[in-house]
């Protein structure tokens, strides 16, 4: 792939898009690919898209209307890339500082793969804990068809690619293949589990997904949130119907509707049980605080 754009969604995180962008233009062999960048600035009030501009007068920025979200932002930038048509399209977070031969690593890894037969590969990367070195973000696999099927297990990476069912979309790269069968990003989905519903959807479509040998960066883990305890079942459902949906200590409660459409796509028979289920938890918190 010689032809590649690289899309990102940001907001009011000005130093961490910058670090990210300055990574992206550090990788190896940049000379031998032509690589455009198109962000989504969604309603940033520190500056971030104008200190884009100022630093990187070449990336494409894109005005969002400050409420797209990641899965809303990622789908604006995607639909502007694909509309010119590039051989690979590159997922990056802003949040996540790649290694300098982490693109060269993907490339090379999509390559192999095609050589092997495996010609609509999606190859992600594999992230790690900037302090500890610990597994961040990557690969996953689903735990079985009687687990329900956001029940995933981390695929941590070796020194060859490894198969896994979907992937988280810090580092990810889609050839123009993949895009043809699957296209763009749901937009019935606003900010969670795009990334993951676009791994099943390809890998439902006969597409293969794999994660690339090594780490390919650093990413720290989303902090957990503080555990909410006795909730009023009101105010529970008011905060589901927010595009992040309620935050518990394990557990993400996303908006009924875009849990429904997921578990709909992917939960099988059984779907209806996986879209109720993890409602159990905001029931039992709000009879806590009766108690």
């Amino acid at each position: 792939m010689k032809r590649l754009a690289t899309l990102l969604t940001c907001y009011n995180r000005k130093a961490k898009t910058l670090e990210c962008l300055n990574a992206l233009f550090q990788q190896k062999d940049l000379d031998k690919i032509t690589l455009d960048v198109y962000l989504v600035d969604d309603g940033s009030t520190d500056g971030t898209g104008e200190a884009v501009k100022e630093a990187y007068p070449g990336v494409k920025v894109i005005q969002g209307t400050g409420n797209l979200f990641w899965n809303g932002g990622m789908r604006l930038a995607f639909a502007e890339a694909i509309a010119q048509d590039y051989e690979g399209y590159l997922w990056l977070n802003d949040d996540t500082i790649l290694y300098p031969d982490a693109l060269r690593s993907l490339l090379d890894t999509a390559e192999n793969l095609a050589q092997q037969g495996f010609e609509q590969a999606i190859v992600a990367a594999s992230t790690q804990d900037p302090k500890t070195q610990e597994f961040t973000y990557g690969g996953m696999k689903q735990k079985g068809w009687f687990h329900p099927p956001f029940k995933m297990q981390e695929v941590h990476p070796i020194n060859t690619p490894l198969t896994c069912d979907t992937i988280c979309g810090n580092f990810v790269l889609i050839p123009r293949n993949v895009v043809a069968a699957i296209g763009n990003l749901d937009p019935q989905l606003t900010h969670y589990a795009g990334d993951w519903d676009y791994g099943l959807r390809a890998k439902q479509a006969g597409c293969t997904i794999w994660i690339a040998p090594g780490y390919q960066g650093t990413c720290p883990r989303n902090p957990k949130p503080s555990p909410e305890s006795k909730l009023e079942l009101q105010i529970g459902l008011q905060k589901i119907r927010q595009p992040k949906g309620l935050a518990l200590q394990d557990v993400t409660l996303h908006p009924l509707v875009e849990w429904k459409v997921l578990m709909q796509r992917h939960g099988g028979l059984f779907w209806f049980i996986f879209w109720l289920l993890p409602y159990r938890r905001l029931l039992w918190n709000s009879l806590r605080k009766k108690t």
